[in-house]
């Protein structure tokens, strides 16, 4: 395939995400909002969850299975098994580490300079509520760097139409992620600006087109495997996070229904890939 359809293909793929970014500086600052669209957020994240770990794990059963019937490797299925578990580590503590590093860089700032309301930095990392949206899109751009790699791989193959498909369904999943990212910002200190809310985009959706292209000349399990795999771990990470938060607003009802929202939508995306025979 010409390498300009690639990029076609991988910028419809990802860049649908910037449709829910706006969102973050138009909504009203309720807190009945906030707490619905953190709920919803929470829905997405853990049907992408699901979505993620189904997928890594299942080369490692296929190689598990053919391993076990003797026309595999037991070899194969060690390193892929371990791959994903020591990946799956790293998406956790990596977010873990990154985010405690962050706070207290910021810490000792603030009391460098007390005077300071932020770091002077786009991203706002300072602040609680933007440094979690930040690990958002970290999160969603490792899961689309897969997504991306499946695109590209059937692209090389031939299976154009079924490339096609994968971008459909990709790009709607990618519509709902954007409004998850935006979430933690809705109870923030300031309105983020549109340089933010791009850069966040970028974090988020560019990870597609990554992956399309490389995918188009690599194809490996492994790889796969470990990117799904990093995807699962920090997506793990901010689901407790916002769980954290949604139980701090008390909102028992309208949290399960947020869940259950967010996770309807990310499973309708899913049925209309299955239905289109992808």
């Amino acid at each position: 395939m010409p390498f300009a359809q690639l990029v076609v293909l991988g910028v419809i793929a990802g860049f649908t995400i910037f449709i829910g970014l706006p969102i973050g500086r138009v909504m009203r600052r309720s807190a009945v909002l906030v707490a619905t669209l953190n709920a919803i957020t929470i829905g997405v994240l853990v049907f992408l969850l699901w979505d993620v770990i189904s997928h890594a794990v299942e080369p490692v059963e296929a190689a598990l299975t053919s391993a076990a019937g003797g026309g595999g490797s037991w070899g194969t299925f060690a390193g892929e098994a371990a791959g994903f578990i020591a990946a799956l580590g790293v998406g956790m503590f990596g977010l873990v580490a990154y985010d405690r590093w962050i706070e207290s860089r910021s810490l000792r700032k603030q009391e460098a300079n007390p005077a300071a309301q932020n770091d002077g930095s786009l991203l706002h990392l300072h602040d609680p509520a933007n440094r979690l949206a930040f690990l958002i899109a970290v999160g969603i751009g490792l899961h689309n760097f897969s997504e991306g790699l499946a695109i590209g791989q059937s692209a090389a193959s031939g299976r154009l139409s079924l490339a096609v498909i994968l971008v459909i369904g990709f790009a709607l999943h990618n519509a709902t992620e954007g409004f998850g990212i935006t979430a933690p910002l809705a109870g923030g200190t300031h309105r983020p600006s549109w340089a933010q809310l791009g850069v966040l985009g970028l974090i988020g959706g560019a990870p597609t087109l990554i992956g399309t292209l490389l995918g188009s000349v690599f194809v490996s399990d492994l790889t796969s495997i470990v990117f799904l795999a990093l995807a699962a771990g920090s997506i793990l990470y901010v689901v407790v996070q916002l769980v954290g938060v949604a139980l701090k607003m008390g909102r028992k009802y309208r949290l399960f229904a947020g869940l259950l929202i967010g996770m309807t939508a990310g499973f309708a995306t899913d049925f209309i890939i299955t239905a289109a025979g992808a």
